[in-house]
């Protein structure tokens, strides 16, 4: 690829050879173009033996690497890594290599780093997304123990929490993550059977649909016996004209998406703090849904919120449907920005570190503000809106989200 002050590029280079073609002299082409005569000569003659192909720049890549590491020394290196789970500092004496080319063998295999592979098969994981919002919807459920009147152990402890529990029985949590998009929709229901299932899918199918994704061609989930064997499952996908696929059994891996959306699930709702009922925790789940939808970070998303990639066109941050406001980046139901201006960020994170952190999430020092006028007009002139949106930074949403989650 041509460097950014490149005199040629393939345009230029063409430009050259078509001059030059109409019978001017080489050396007043390359003077003209403030290239060198050899440059020009060396274009020209690539041109003259390849063709059009000879005017695209050649790989750098060295043809043969006379002491680049064997190939079975490499598969040891490999297996060593994938068996024993080792690092340079300790393949290296082992092999008799320096740890600087025991890395870069492993960075070649894609072995460098542990979170890459299966831990207990030492495979590399096989990552993958869909192209567009709507080929492949994610489907799991969580088993969630009911929280008794008054907190459970959490709340009051092992001991005491142990006597109040009695038979409170479970929740279950129908989950649906769009593979393209990672935008979630969730229900609490209070059980798992087929009807339960096909109900939640129909609901889910709406919520995509509202949020720009008009079609759901396939559905994954697991081999849960609603999903292979239930008739109104089966005729939900039928009205919907999508494909029910399962994945492999005991291979969780396949519907990785959704599975991670349940542990961030338990971490920033379920167990984000303790609950003194469970009808507390239900009313907060809204609440943790918006903000993952709308101001959570994604880095597989180059840490945009699930909402830029499904109402907008490609890399067009600007909301069409969902938003009050005419931002510069997609916007939320309450009519906000959703992510935080640049000097936003930088004054929000300096007054962060400058303060310890009171029990409400903010920092001493800096009071819950309300969605003011200089954000207002911000938004109304077309740029970034505010620092958050008035609900996050109110500090109206229910369960404790009080921090916006790109902070």
């Amino acid at each position: 690829m041509s460097h950014r002050n490149a005199r040629l590029t393939v345009h230029g280079r063409r430009l050259l050879v078509e001059r030059v073609r109409s019978g001017r002299p080489v050396a007043h082409v390359a003077a003209e173009m403030g290239i060198s005569r050899t440059t020009a000569h060396k274009w020209i003659r690539r041109w003259r033996c390849q063709g059009e192909a000879g005017l695209f720049d050649r790989s750098s890549n060295p043809r043969t690497t006379p002491h680049r590491t064997p190939a079975t020394v490499e598969a040891r290196v490999c297996r060593l890594r994938q068996d024993r789970k080792l690092g340079p500092a300790r393949i290296g004496p082992i092999l008799g290599l320096p740890a600087s080319t025991v890395h870069r063998v492993l960075t070649r295999h894609g072995l460098n780093r542990l979170a890459f592979m299966d831990r207990p098969t030492g495979q590399v994981i096989r990552r993958y997304e869909r192209a567009r919002p709507g080929e492949l919807v994610h489907i799991d459920v969580k088993k969630l123990g009911r929280i008794p009147d008054g907190g459970g152990h959490r709340t009051l402890g092992r001991q005491a929490g142990r006597t109040t529990r009695g038979e409170m029985g479970f929740d279950y949590v129908h989950s649906a993550v769009d593979d393209h998009s990672r935008l979630a929709y969730s229900e609490i229901h209070s059980d798992e059977k087929v009807a339960t299932c096909a109900g939640f899918l129909t609901r889910a199918a709406a919520f995509f649909h509202a949020h720009g994704i008009t079609r759901i061609e396939r559905v994954l989930t697991d081999n849960a016996w609603a999903y292979r064997k239930g008739l109104a499952w089966k005729q939900a996908l039928v009205e919907l004209g999508a494909t029910g696929k399962l994945t492999r059994a005991y291979r969780p891996q396949t519907n990785g998406k959704v599975e991670r959306f349940n542990r961030t699930l338990l971490e920033e709702w379920a167990y984000l703090r303790p609950y003194t009922s469970n009808t507390e925790r239900t009313a907060a789940l809204d609440s943790f849904l918006h903000a993952y939808n709308y101001h959570r970070c994604h880095t597989a998303l180059g840490g945009q919120p699930p909402i830029t990639r499904v109402n907008n066109a490609p890399g067009q941050y600007t909301s069409a449907t969902l938003g009050a406001t005419s931002c510069s980046w997609s916007t939320g139901p309450c009519g906000h920005a959703a992510r935080t201006a640049p000097w936003a960020r930088a004054r929000w994170r300096s007054s962060e570190r400058a303060a310890r952190y009171r029990g409400d999430g903010f920092p001493v020092g800096v009071p819950p503000q309300p969605y003011g006028q200089e954000q207002q007009a911000a938004a109304q002139g077309g740029g970034v809106a505010g620092a958050r949106c008035g609900e996050c930074l109110v500090g109206g949403v229910p369960g404790g989200l009080r921090l916006h989650q790109c902070d």
